[in-house]
């Protein structure tokens, strides 16, 4: 709806002429100007009873310079520049024109700014243009953002005059009344007579989301903070803010996959406006979890970095990440390193202070809100379940970063120890992340190797890593015996779980000394208790045994290192034939080179079966 002006047909003539005054036409033909109202450069040869009969301001100017009968004057800040003093000079001369949600705005500025008020008129342009912001304009969104589109460029006098404010409210005020309204029609009564809601209808709710993306970012964060005061959906405020984002920052994302562009050209294209919008959008994600989508907030942490935003900005983003890192995918945490060319190609530390995050929250505040989701998943509670797939996903991130050559053995293993021992119920994973990290960094001491292979559970591997494992010549001599130890261990279960009955099913003593022969009737649980005290104490002198023989090899490594210094590269060669012989524990095998898997997995089987064979008969 528009309000005209229609009092006298004159026609008001405005001559422009930026810097300089051009020649003009009289405004009415019989009446010489006198008076010349300079605005931004542009002149208005007007006269002075129509202005000073509606504007406080002008007839102040005149009054005071009565004396020297003032002819020109300069009007130095009018909000709206020209294009506002020709509307507001021509409603001083009757002149018809509307008033719009386009112009409004600016009608009320420069009202304000020449005192056109009821003070010096009946129905003056304020009393007007605020009757149609207030009757009109608030009560139709696309008008407020239209309004509040004008209020950019005059601010702050918008701001003191309440048309932010007033328009803010009233698209909040508009904006809940749709949901509530969506919410009635998504409602159906249920086989049952009961009233329920119709998830699957599609709610029109939330249309008002794509007009608000024209707003800048300052008058659209106002917005958002009204829709939250009033109460609406915390969903619906995270599709405003997403929607919001990808149409401001899409138009520039282009650049960042620019293979010719450098990085660092790349960053200093965004100027500080698109930080600004970063970091607004930050501080406007609702406080709920699982509100906003992972790749979302994964999506910001990369813009942020690029753009160098507030390390307040990139540390909350982290934290929200952390609290929810269960449900994030390997491409998620694959970050480029922005800022640091000659660094890792992915930021490791970004990744680290996430884990960090996702340790440390609080399981009593975060996780108790969404334990009922977690009931019906099985004996693991919340927590250990978020670990179990983060662990899952940290194993797969440290087997992708691990081939970089630039990546420190430190920040490996930061990673690797940033999970609890009980988040890894299957260690076959950090395994293969361990061996292509050794694999790639041949150069690690042998105090590196030991100590990056004691994160890894042995006896957490499963029969095919566990083969893998046994003849991988990067792996330390120790880790190598604990590998062997384990196997012999489940080759023991095995042969043990082959007896289905239970009544018949010797003990592990009985089963070495008889070997192959019939077997007695079922024991009494005393003297079954105490084969398994015999058991364990032959199991502990058989560990002796192999720490005495990796003690004599280590010595026996020593011994020809030193000849080695002396002796030729042939008589290396016999050196190390020599030692592998007093291997005892590895002398009936020789398929450790054997690229067969199941040709090493019988000659494997044999040897620990004759060992524990002779282990049990000693």
């Amino acid at each position: 709806m528009d309000m005209n002006f229609n009092h006298h047909n004159h026609h008001l003539c405005l001559s422009k002429c930026p810097k300089q005054r051009c020649n003009t036409q009289w405004i009415f033909l019989d009446v010489h100007s006198d008076i010349t109202i300079e605005v931004d450069g542009a002149t208005f040869a007007l006269h002075k009873f129509p202005l000073v009969s509606r504007s406080g301001r002008i007839r102040k100017l005149v009054a005071d310079h009565r004396d020297n009968d003032l002819s020109r004057v300069e009007l130095c800040g009018l909000p709206g520049g020209a294009e506002s003093f020709e509307l507001a000079a021509k409603f001083c001369y009757g002149v018809n024109f509307e008033i719009t949600s386009s112009n409004v705005a600016q009608l009320c500025c420069i009202s304000n700014y020449l005192e056109m008020t009821e003070e010096y008129a009946k129905g003056n342009l304020g009393f007007r243009a605020e009757t149609y912001i207030d009757t009109i304009v608030c009560k139709n969104l696309e008008m407020c953002v239209q309004v509040l589109q004008q209020c950019e460029n005059l601010l702050p006098l918008a701001d003191e005059l309440k048309i932010v404010s007033k328009c803010t409210d009233a698209i909040a005020s508009k904006a809940c009344v749709e949901q509530i309204a969506s919410s009635f029609s998504r409602l159906e009564y249920s086989s049952s007579g009961r009233l329920q809601t119709n998830r699957q209808a599609n709610g029109d709710g939330d249309w008002w989301i794509e007009d608000l993306s024209v707003l800048r970012i300052d008058l659209y964060q106002r917005v958002i903070t009204a829709m939250r005061c009033r109460g609406l959906r915390p969903e619906s405020i995270g599709v405003s803010l997403m929607d919001y984002a990808e149409k401001v920052l899409i138009k520039k994302s282009s650049q960042w996959n620019s293979a010719v562009q450098p990085k660092a050209d790349i960053a200093g294209s965004f100027d500080h406006l698109q930080r600004l919008v970063v970091e607004t959008i930050v501080n406007l994600l609702p406080v709920e979890k699982v509100i906003i989508p992972i790749s979302f907030l994964f999506g910001m942490l990369r813009t942020a970095m690029m753009l160098d935003c507030t390390s307040n900005c990139r540390l909350d983003l982290e934290r929200r990440i952390g609290s929810q890192l269960e449900i994030a995918t390997l491409d998620d945490l694959l970050i480029p390193s922005f800022r640091h060319p000659s660094d890792t190609l992915f930021d490791v530390d970004t990744v680290h202070r996430i884990l960090v995050n996702f340790s440390q929250q609080d399981d009593s505040e975060d996780d108790m809100e969404y334990a009922s989701a977690y009931e019906s998943e099985g004996s693991h509670s919340p927590c250990q379940s978020a670990l179990l797939k983060v662990a899952k996903l940290i194993d797969n991130y440290l087997a992708e970063i691990a081939p970089d050559a630039n990546l420190k053995f430190t920040k490996f293993m930061a990673i690797a120890e940033s999970l609890p021992e009980h988040a890894r119920t299957a260690h076959d994973g950090l395994y293969r992340a361990i061996d292509i990290y050794l694999k790639a960094h041949q150069g690690l001491s042998d105090t590196e190797k030991r100590r990056i292979c004691k994160l890894v559970d042995f006896q957490k591997l499963s029969q095919e890593a566990g083969a893998h494992a046994a003849q991988n010549e990067r792996l330390p001599i120790q880790s190598i015996v604990q590998v062997l130890y384990f196997e012999q261990l489940r080759l023991r279960n095995n042969l043990c779980s082959s007896y289905p009955d239970t009544d018949n099913k010797p003990t592990l003593h009985q089963s070495w000394r008889v070997g192959s022969g019939g077997l007695s009737a079922a024991m009494s649980p005393k003297d079954n208790y105490a084969s398994l005290r015999r058991e364990n104490r032959e199991l502990k002198l058989e560990l002796t045994r192999l720490r005495m023989r990796l003690n004599d090899l280590e010595k026996d490594h020593v011994c020809m290192k030193k000849n080695m210094e002396k002796s030729s590269g042939s008589h290396n060669l016999t050196g190390f034939s020599w030692m592998m012989k007093k291997m005892s524990l590895f002398s009936h095998s020789s398929s450790r080179g054997s690229s067969s898997p199941s040709k090493h997995s019988q000659e494997t089987d044999f040897k620990m079966t004759r060992k524990m064979s002779e282990a049990h008969i000693y």
